[in-house]
This record gives structure tokens, C-alpha cells and sequence, in this order.
């Protein structure tokens, strides 16, 4: 695990939250670890400006900001990311918020999303920051499993039974009633009960079954 960046090799850093303590905290951290801290911010329009003046290597970002507290840092964040997408950020949270940050972690390279609560040493910061400027993906373990969760309760297709996900998944093969029955070796009657069933189950708008059929696919191809 890195302690420090690698010899020869400076960082810069721009670190920005709102609570002076916790930032002025991680500016010395960083520092003793061998980062170059350009810049520090205590609020959205601060950092943007650090970070279009330094254009560091890295970013710091508690994802709560003013002058909202809510959720400033994740909205600076995608600008950042828009405007300088080489710039590694890190957000950090002392809460789990996967809903304000799941569309800005999908972007998937040079980003990590770490809860403050976890950070128990100075390593894992280190390390988190230089696999992102490396240009990898850290993401909090408690994170994962939040989302693993999450996918789980809402996946559509959870009221399918295994049979009818069976089904489902034969006609996004693009296979006939008749095709389907040959391959599960039912009647095509069991079919079309199968199909209707999943219709029904998934609520789709009653409209004409291909266009539902249709439907039921892109359903199916989403939640893989």
C-alpha cells in the first residue's frame, strides 16, 4: 500500500470542506505525506476558482458545501469533471449518499467516494488518492454493499420467477413463442401463459403485446 506518492513525483492537491478543522487537518496530513496542497476552499465557489487558477493533479471534496450544506460538492464536482477531466477527485461524506452521487461515480476512472467515518489511518487516504491519480476507482466498501442492496430491492425483475427471467431472457434473443417452447421443451401454450404472466407482473401500459414485448426486453437488458 503507498505511504506517499512515488520519489521524484509532486501532487498537487487542492482540499476543500467547510468545517476549518477537518480541512486545516487534512492540509497537514497531506502535506507530511508528500502531497503539495495549492489550495484550500471552504465552499463551492472558492474551490472552482482554485482549482481553474492551480489546475491540480488532485481534489479534495466534502460533498456537503455551502451555502446549502446539502449537496454543493457533488455539483462542483461534475463541473469539475466537465471542465478538467484529467483532475482526479475524491469526495468525501460523513453520510451515506448514493442517490446525489451514483451518476457522477459511473464515470469510473479518477474518482473515489470514501465516508469520513471509515478513514481510520493516514494509509488508506494516501492510498485512495493514488489510485485515483493513477486513474482508478475507489470506492468505500460500505458504499458497495449500499448499492448492492439498493440494486437488489429495486431490481424490476425480482417478481419474475425463475421460469418466466427464463422466458424473458429468450425473448430478448429475439426468439419466436414457438422458438421458446423448442428450447425449454414446454408447449407454446405454456409459452404465451408465461409471457402474459410476465406482462401482467412487470405493469407495463396495455398497449399491443409486441410493443409490451418490446418493452419487457429493454426492462430485462436494464437491470443486467
Amino acid at each position: 500500500m503507498p505511504s506517499a506518492p512515488p520519489a521524484g513525483v509532486t501532487r498537487r492537491v487542492v482540499v476543500a470542506d467547510d468545517d476549518v478543522l477537518l480541512r486545516e487537518g487534512l492540509v497537514r496530513l497531506l502535506g507530511e505525506a508528500g502531497y503539495d496542497v495549492i489550495e484550500r476552499a471552504g465552499d463551492a465557489r472558492t474551490l472552482v476558482d482554485a482549482v481553474r487558477a492551480g489546475q491540480p493533479d488532485l481534489v479534495v471534496v466534502d460533498i456537503r458545501m455551502p451555502p446549502t450544506n446539502t449537496f454543493e460538492g457533488i455539483d462542483v464536482a461534475r463541473s469539475i469533471r466537465s471542465e478538467f477531466p484529467q483532475i482526479g477527485i475524491l469526495l468525501l461524506s460523513a453520510h451515506i449518499e448514493l442517490e446525489t452521487a451514483i451518476d457522477f461515480l459511473q464515470s469510473g476512472e479518477r474518482i473515489g467516494y470514501l465516508l469520513k467515518s471509515r478513514i481510520l489511518r493516514v494509509e488508506d487516504l494516501i492510498d485512495a488518492l493514488e489510485r485515483i491519480a493513477l486513474g482508478g476507482a475507489v470506492i468505500d466498501p460500505v458504499l458497495v454493499q449500499e448499492l448492492l442492496g439498493k440494486q437488489r430491492r429495486t431490481d424490476p425483475l425480482a417478481v419474475l420467477s425463475a421460469r418466466e427471467r427464463e422466458v424473458l431472457s429468450l425473448v430478448a434473443e429475439g426468439r419466436s413463442n414457438a422458438g421458446i417452447a423448442h428450447r425449454l421443451f414446454i408447449s407454446e401454450g405454456a409459452v404465451e401463459k408465461h409471457v402474459r404472466s410476465i406482462l401482467a407482473k412487470l405493469n407495463l401500459p396495455a398497449t399491443d403485446e409486441d410493443h409490451r414485448r418490446v418493452l419487457a426486453v429493454l426492462m430485462f437488458l436494464d437491470a443486467r
